[in-house]
């Protein structure tokens, strides 16, 4: 049996001081659905202590301001996707937590949880990149804010160091002009990690001309990033099918350029362009 100390902080500040006591031999345990998984792997060598910090109440919770909303990091994907204010002020948002594994999966699994573990596939991440969203880190030395766009170093790493915790996710709420979509395609139609997806957010003039686009791809590049030179093509023009589909070969080139042809370019190729289209078209 692995062995490791087990801690139940009452606070963050307890929090931060066990991370600090640990260094880069510790484990923030939240929902616990990728932790305790690799915690069963032979190969993994155990940290030398858990801190589960399932009881802070501090860090739950979904709250608003006149401009933004501000989301705690344990809270779960079901209190996300049965949020009024997500719903109503970041749609993408509320569409990509209701697709997230299972309903036993989003019970437990937590935002903070999805960001941090920063897997390729990971569904809220494209959704946050896309409303610019931030993330404030606080550690004995302090807190910082980082936009997400530049959290991420590549898939299961972030510029947080181990000592370290998550204390919030803070986007602008969308206009009423914005329309959002994301889309995610897995395996099979539930229980299923993305093999693709986009997260989207369009914005037209009175004269219905697109003034503001953001398109955010998932599991489709070494690290998640906005597709500026894509969103260009996009700004001044009239929606169309045909300009949505220049966009998402447009994405689609991006990819390939970063990540060249291996064996699943072919089935990647055309399904990202798809996705891209069907996410501006369904922004109208």
């Amino acid at each position: 049996m692995k062995q490791f100390e087990y801690f139940s902080p009452k606070n963050v500040v307890e929090t931060c001081a066990l991370l600090k006591e640990f260094e880069n031999d510790a484990q923030i345990l939240a929902g616990g659905t990728d932790v305790l998984i690799e915690l069963r792997k032979s190969s993994v060598k155990p940290p030398r202590a858990i801190i589960d910090i399932n009881r802070l109440n501090e860090l739950k919770g979904i709250t608003e301001t006149e401009s933004e909303i501000i989301i705690k990091p344990l809270t779960t994907h079901t209190e996300l996707g049965s949020s009024s204010s997500i719903k109503k002020h970041a749609r993408l948002l509320h569409i990509a937590a209701h697709v997230i594994g299972s309903p036993q999966i989003r019970n437990r699994g937590t935002i903070g949880g999805n960001i941090m573990n920063a897997a390729a596939c990971a569904d809220t991440v494209p959704p946050l990149m896309a409303l610019d969203a931030t993330v404030k880190l606080l550690s004995v030395n302090g807190e910082r804010i980082v936009p997400i766009i530049d959290f991420f170093i590549k898939p299961y790493q972030t510029i947080a160091i181990k000592n370290e915790l998550l204390m919030e996710i803070r986007f602008p709420k969308l206009l009423d002009s914005m329309k959002s979509m994301f889309l995610k395609l897995g395996r099979r139609n539930a229980l299923a990690i993305s093999r693709l997806s986009v997260a989207a957010i369009l914005r037209k003039s009175d004269s219905g001309l697109i003034q503001e686009v953001r398109i955010v791809p998932g599991a489709a590049f070494p690290k998640w990033q906005r597709m500026t030179e894509a969103e260009k093509i996009l700004v001044g023009q009239k929606p169309s099918k045909e300009l949505f589909i220049e966009t998402g070969k447009r994405v689609s080139e991006a990819m390939i350029s970063f990540t060249g042809r291996r064996w699943s370019t072919e089935y990647k190729e055309p399904v990202i362009a798809v996705l891209v289209r069907r996410a501006l078209e369904t922004c109208q």
